[in-house]
């Protein structure tokens, strides 16, 4: 109902309560939906039912431009998601899939996403993720740790390689990040990461003053609106160029949702 709220909201539309039904109209219209055929429910509950996994294709590249990763993010019902990376730092070929693979992880956890097979071309990462291999170097520790304290926060996840071959997307798209993003299509969002995701200090958010966003979420979140009408109405006109998931307020884009 909430998103419908804000897709409306640019529409000047009037409500106006709705008059008594005479009691034989609603009792025609009950006869009517009586023929009605309906379908039989799941004998699973909805909270039972095992989420379908999302798949997501990576890898990692760098040279001597620079490095970069690609990531090919695929629902369960075919859609999908093309992300490029530019690494604002040096790093190996290994610690550019590593990159790769705790950014295309933290992506899916802000989705929302419960459920995750990754696949990649990398033997090195694949192996020490499933423990196969042993991480030797302490870069290669770091980045190993990390990534199963990232894997704690799916209920389902599973990493397997495959073929070069068959990573084709991923690694274009690392590749290209990697050299040089200026002429990426406008459909795949590219990011600049800083720095590296190990060795960073955890840091606690806390509650901050009343902002101009505050309204915003509080009516995105929850449909607050303020007690004055005209506040009210221009921050439903406003409210229809944001976005608000998982915590954090987004803009809309002109190119994507």
């Amino acid at each position: 109902m909430t998103k419908w709220a804000v897709e409306l909201a640019e529409h000047d539309i009037g409500y106006q309560p709705r008059t008594a039904i005479k009691a034989q109209a609603l009792a025609d219209f009950l006869t009517e939906g009586a023929n009605f055929s309906v379908t039989e429910p799941s004998s699973l509950p909805e909270e039972a039912r095992p989420e379908e996994p999302w798949v997501l294709f990576m890898d990692g590249a760098s040279s001597k431009e620079g490095s970069g990763a690609g990531l090919l993010l695929i629902s369960p019902i075919g859609e999908e998601l093309t992300y490029a990376l530019k690494f604002d730092f040096p790093a190996s070929n290994n610690e550019a899939e590593y990159e790769s693979l705790l950014t295309g992880l933290r992506i899916a956890h802000q989705m929302g996403i419960a459920a995750i097979r990754v696949r990649s071309d990398s033997p090195l990462v694949v192996c020490q993720v499933r423990g196969e291999y042993e991480a030797k170097e302490d870069v290669m520790k770091q980045y190993l740790t990390k990534v199963r304290e990232t894997i704690k926060l799916f209920d389902i996840f599973e990493i397997q390689r495959m073929p070069r071959s068959q990573n084709k997307r991923a690694d274009a798209l690392s590749k290209l990040a990697s050299s040089s993003f200026f002429h990426l299509s406008k459909e795949v969002l590219v990011e600049v990461v800083k720095q590296k995701n190990i060795g960073q200090v955890q840091v606690l958010a806390i509650d901050s003053p009343t902002t101009w966003m505050t309204p915003l979420v509080d009516f995105l979140s929850s449909g607050a609106l303020p007690v004055n009408k005209t506040e009210a109405r221009r921050l439903q006109l406003r409210v229809a160029k944001y976005a608000y998931a998982g915590g954090t307020l987004y803009r809309r884009s002109y190119l994507s949702p």
